[in-house]
């Protein structure tokens, strides 16, 4: 080494450095890729450690725990998240039960379009059915729950540049609410909505400028979703309303709205098959008579006679609005002994937008009411205490109920042959209780959802120019998941929750490295108040020097 000449020990030098370099795992920029485009991270390894070299199987070797390191804040939101729920599906076995969930299962039984929801839940029922076990079913939906927070953490990461702790903050109303864990664990239809909802906002927010594949897939997401849950509908009107705002390529909106609209036709036509009507429900007209029938005054309204008997004296009333649609009282059941068929949708339909029209600040009265229920700081008893007792982790398990479904079985019947064995929830200690007490403390109150949605709209500001940029979608659709069951029924704790994902993610873009730079230089450009010219005040004398009088002239 001393006799080598100095280029020589300049070339060896260099190859030491070199096989350092390689063999030295590189950090992952905080910086978003924008587009999609790979990180440093894994141009070093494609460049710097090529496939079967000895630097490519270091890198390997790094595998899950240096995800786990560069991803910290995550891993540890996401492992306490997991937890809970391992500890839910040993506390209530094999799953907890909603009044819905016996009619998404009995359609699971054996298909037909049911004419209060669609079947979008009761086809993942009738998939998993094989497999005898209603735990499957709540584990899937745990796992749907986890992946909302990958997503929305993903999505803040590389795409919009937030730190790890600032992408982790928003996950945790998602990954930690205990009301949340326990809808994931009911046999019901919100959780799968919701993650068909976050996955397609993800995927249509993940590109800057999606293309028509993106599109394409977008819309057979959003086609799921509306079939799971009719308040889908609404949905997709904010996302063709953004994707025109933001001026997305027609033939983007044109593939989503193709193929969306693909599986609801088909659905559609089914119904048709069986109920006679080009639709998705028949209920429609019927929950809108549940907003109504709180305020509706025939003396106003003036209906035609067919709608007369659903007029109501306001002494008379029931105390709550679904009181109208389910009560043995209901005046529903004056024109026919069952509530949901085509005539009893017709007019009860035409009644409440009659009431709608003849009383425009009634509607809006009780609409705001429930809309502003959901920012109250503590959950209330609403509607009704059986009701409110199947949103909490309960003591007990009560027997399943034996209403006489069609076919000649009971609800209770046909959740045993669908398990093969014992469905009514078993409340296994000490696991149950653990959740009962976690349930005591740890959830979104209303009035920080509030500020989280403000949050939102104060982003929306930093980017006015371009009608809120990318935090528009997110948070147009929870404001408006947060609106329709006020404006079309009645508030439920339930219909809350579907919202609070994408509320968060419009929250944390409000505080991404553009937001912040623009809410800045706005702040900066703000017309600032001028000084006061205190000069003006000063009496003249002192502004003026005497002047010296001019002699007379003699």
């Amino acid at each position: 080494m001393a006799g080598a000449a100095p280029d020589e020990t300049v070339l060896e030098t260099e190859t030491v450095l070199e096989k350092v370099t390689a063999a030295v795992p590189t950090a992952e920029p905080a910086a978003p890729t924008g587009t999609g485009a790979p990180s440093t991270e894994s141009a070093v390894r494609a460049g710097a450690a090529a496939p079967g070299t000895p630097a490519a199987r270091r890198v390997r070797g790094l595998g899950f725990w240096a995800l786990v390191g560069r991803h910290r804040p995550l891993t540890v939101v996401l492992t306490v998240g997991a937890l809970l729920r391992v500890v839910t599906l040993l506390g209530y076995r094999p799953a907890m039960w909603f009044n819905d969930s016996f009619d998404y299962l009995h359609v699971a039984m054996r298909p037909y379009p049911h004419p209060i929801r669609p079947d979008g839940y009761s086809f993942l029922l009738l998939i998993l059915r094989p497999f005898h076990s209603f735990a499957l079913v709540v584990a899937i939906q745990h796992l749907m729950g986890l992946a909302m927070g990958v997503m929305i953490y993903a999505l803040l990461r590389q795409r919009f540049g937030l730190p790890g702790w600032g992408a982790a903050l928003p996950t945790i109303p998602v990954l930690l609410d205990a009301y949340q864990i326990q809808l994931e664990h009911v046999i019901l239809s919100d959780v799968p909505f919701t993650f068909l909802v976050v996955s397609a906002v993800t995927l249509l927010l993940w590109w800057a400028r999606p293309s028509w594949k993106v599109g394409a897939a977008a819309g057979l997401i959003l086609a799921l979703a509306t079939l799971t849950r009719s308040v889908g509908m609404p949905v997709l009107a904010a996302v063709l309303a953004f994707m025109v705002l933001r001026r997305i390529p027609w033939r983007v909106t044109a593939a989503l709205i193709g193929v969306c609209a693909v599986p609801l036709l088909a659905y559609m036509g089914w119904f048709q098959t069986s109920h006679g009507k080009f639709t998705m429900t028949e209920s429609s007209g019927i929950f809108l008579f549940a907003r109504v029938y709180k305020f509706a005054d025939c003396d106003k309204i003036k209906p035609p006679v067919e709608e007369m008997p659903l007029c109501v004296l306001s002494k008379n009333r029931l105390p709550f609005s679904q009181d109208g649609i389910w009560n043995r009282s209901s005046p529903l059941l004056r024109n026919e002994p069952e509530r949901f068929t085509p005539r009893q949708n017709v007019l009860a339909g035409d009644f409440s937008k009659r009431a709608i029209l003849a009383q425009p600040d009634d509607y809006l009265r009780v609409m705001a009411g429930d809309f502003f229920r959901v920012f109250k700081w503590n959950r209330t008893i609403f509607p009704d205490w059986a009701t409110y007792a199947q949103y909490e982790f309960s003591p007990q398990s009560s027997d399943l109920p034996q209403w006489r479904m069609s076919r000649d079985a009971t609800a209770a019947q046909e959740a045993a042959q669908y398990e093969q064995g014992r469905a009514r929830p078993k409340v296994v200690e000490p696991f149950a209780g653990i959740m009962r007490r976690y349930q005591d403390y740890a959830y979104l109150h209303g009035t920080l959802l509030g500020v989280i949605v403000l949050m939102g709209l104060v982003g929306l500001g930093a980017f006015w120019r371009r009608f809120g940029g990318a935090a528009l979608l997110p948070w147009m659709t929870a404001v408006g998941l947060l609106l329709a069951p006020a404006a079309t029924a009645e508030f439920d704790y339930r219909y809350v929750l579907p919202a609070v994902p994408l509320a968060c993610l419009a929250a944390a873009l409000a505080f991404t490295p553009e937001a912040r730079e623009r809410l800045r230089r706005g702040v900066r450009t703000l017309p600032r108040p001028r000084r006061r010219d205190r000069s003006a005040e000063r009496p003249r004398q002192e502004q003026e020097p005497d002047k010296v009088a001019e002699p007379v002239a003699s």
